[in-house]
């Protein structure tokens, strides 16, 4: 490779995406960890009133996929709030570590784990989902609901789930992805841009925050491309779900 090939390659890997903004790799995580230090008191509020409630439906698909059983262990990324953990302890799973690296949203999450009076079974970690502190072949599941979209390189994150699960490990990714019908798309890119920053603006006090979410939505890889993603980090069997016309979508895989 030349020379000035060398450096325009560096210099596409020193940038990354925030939204549609290009910014230092190296600050993305900041900003994401400042977005959501912003929004976390009301977060819960706003996931259900920006989504009509159905993100606990989409919530309840993925534990209905991953089919919790006495015994299994699962780390959850980026599930600050608790709702994958909580859901998963109640469907009959022994034990979760739950992963975040905005300690604003584990701080809440243990709040409403008090607030349940769930004290057994899960455990509230700081950390990265580039490098989780977790042993090799530590877990059974690996969860991720509406957080891999926002890490800096999501290769790393891939390859951290499948280096953290034991053989026969299952993968379970919960993200918004590309709506799959013409006429929803329209609706769907029209409250995205103009209703959603105003209900930030107006419930969470931040209007920049969902305009983030909804551009960040759109950067993301659509299904195929990123179930192409997941098997080039080594996971296998790989299958997605649509859920909503494809606003949000289901990406399973095992470690073989």
């Amino acid at each position: 490779m030349s020379a000035e090939g060398t450096k325009n390659r560096a210099s596409d890997e020193a940038t990354t995406h925030f939204g549609y903004r290009e910014v230092p790799a190296a600050e993305k995580a900041s900003l994401v960890r400042e977005v959501f230090d912003n929004v976390a008191p009301r977060y819960d509020l706003m996931n259900d009133l920006m989504s009509f409630g159905v993100h606990r439906l989409w919530k309840d698909a993925l534990i209905d996929w991953l089919a919790p059983r006495p015994g299994m262990t699962l780390v959850d990324v980026g599930g600050g709030t608790g709702d994958i953990a909580f859901k998963f302890l109640k469907r009959g799973g022994s034990a979760v570590q739950v992963v975040d690296i905005n300690e604003e949203m584990l701080a809440h999450g243990r709040d409403r784990s008090l607030d349940r009076g769930i004290l057994d079974g899960i455990t509230w970690t700081h950390g990265n989902a580039e490098t989780l502190p977790l042993d090799d072949s530590s877990v059974d599941a690996y969860t991720s609901a509406f957080c891999l979209r926002n890490v800096t390189h999501l290769e790393k994150a891939l390859s951290e789930a499948r280096r953290v699960l034991k053989p026969g490990g299952r993968f379970i990714c919960l993200e918004f992805s590309h709506v799959t019908l013409p006429t929803l798309k329209k609706l769907y890119d029209a409250y995205s841009f103009s209703v959603l920053p105003n209900l930030g603006e107006a419930v969470a006090g931040d209007r920049d925050a969902y305009t983030y979410l909804a551009e960040s939505i759109r950067k993301f890889p659509n299904q195929a491309s990123f179930g192409t993603m997941i098997e080039a980090a080594g996971l296998a069997q790989v299958k997605v779900r649509n859920l909503s016309g494809g606003i949000a979508a289901l990406h399973s895989a095992w470690r073989i």
